[in-house]
């Protein structure tokens, strides 16, 4: 008796340690398909770049990301996309929140020593938007005689004010929608922010012809994909980035999503390549 019980009791605990494996195998296997899902990070709510919307997500990001997920081993119903906020993104890699994160994610001497980061993927400039019928500002320092619009917590705004253009008028607003209805309604001159995200929301259909990039690239934004410190996915994400430029995929990405306000975007950087 006493022989077949502890029998027993071996039997159990050989399962739930092979159980534990399997699971821990499902979780920690990413890059092969080895897990069910992958979870990633994005903005929701950055249209052209990440955004969340009635029909499902969309955006350069979520195409990006799609398309690395897909080369791991991992189809698009098998993607779990989490909401990454700005301030939140680094917390969310070292917590295991999520895999990877791809939204509008820059990379900085100061976040690389948090996080690892892929690519980059895309070469932005700090730009201003304007009305498509406005040539007054040319350069930087036309900003100065402009009331120049960017939301309340962002540091564009103030980056032109303190560095390029002193006399500007700096007015915040809580959204960059806001900020776009009052470029609209002219009572402001100029919304500032990565051009990237500016193409974006001038490519809403509400807005199409509408608004016109300056051109003005007055800071580099090098986007790359951050994952958790250590992390062999880097490596494994950097290859599927150069697969996505090499077979045309990134550059019918970025004109889909970004093309629409005539968005000229800088040619697919190289991987490791960071331009300060």
């Amino acid at each position: 008796m006493k022989l077949r019980k502890v029998t027993a009791a071996s039997a159990v605990l050989l399962a739930l340690s092979v159980a534990a494996t399997a699971c821990g195998g499902d979780k920690d296997d990413k890059g092969s398909g080895g897990g069910k899902t992958i979870t990633i990070g994005i903005k929701f709510d950055q249209p052209g770049i990440g955004q969340k919307t009635p029909q499902g997500y969309a955006g350069l990001d979520v195409d990006v990301a799609t398309y690395v997920a897909k080369k791991l081993g991992y189809n698009e119903d098998q993607i779990e996309w989490k909401e990454s906020k700005s301030a939140d993104r680094e917390t969310m890699l070292q917590r295991g929140d999520v895999d990877f994160i791809a939204a509008s994610y820059s990379i900085t001497p100061e976040r690389q020593k948090l996080v690892d980061f892929a690519g980059p993927y895309l070469l932005a400039h700090q730009d201003v938007l304007v009305r498509a019928d406005d040539a007054s500002i040319k350069s930087a320092q036309d900003l100065n005689k402009a009331r120049l619009c960017s939301v309340t917590g962002s540091t564009s705004a103030q980056n032109v004010k303190e560095r390029l253009a002193p006399k500007a008028q700096l007015q915040k607003y809580p959204t960059y929608s806001a900020c776009l209805t009052g470029l609209q309604n002219k009572a402001i001159d100029a919304l500032t922010t990565d051009d990237s995200i500016l193409a974006g929301y001038a490519s809403q259909s509400q807005f199409k012809g509408k608004f016109k990039l300056g051109g003005l690239k007055l800071t580099n934004e090098n986007y790359g994909i951050g994952v958790k410190k250590g992390s062999d996915l880097k490596d494994k994400i950097n290859k599927a980035l150069e697969s996505m430029v090499s077979d045309g995929s990134w550059q019918k990405a970025v004109d889909k999503n970004l093309g629409p306000a005539g968005y000229k975007n800088e040619p697919a950087p190289k991987i490791g390549e960071i331009k300060s």
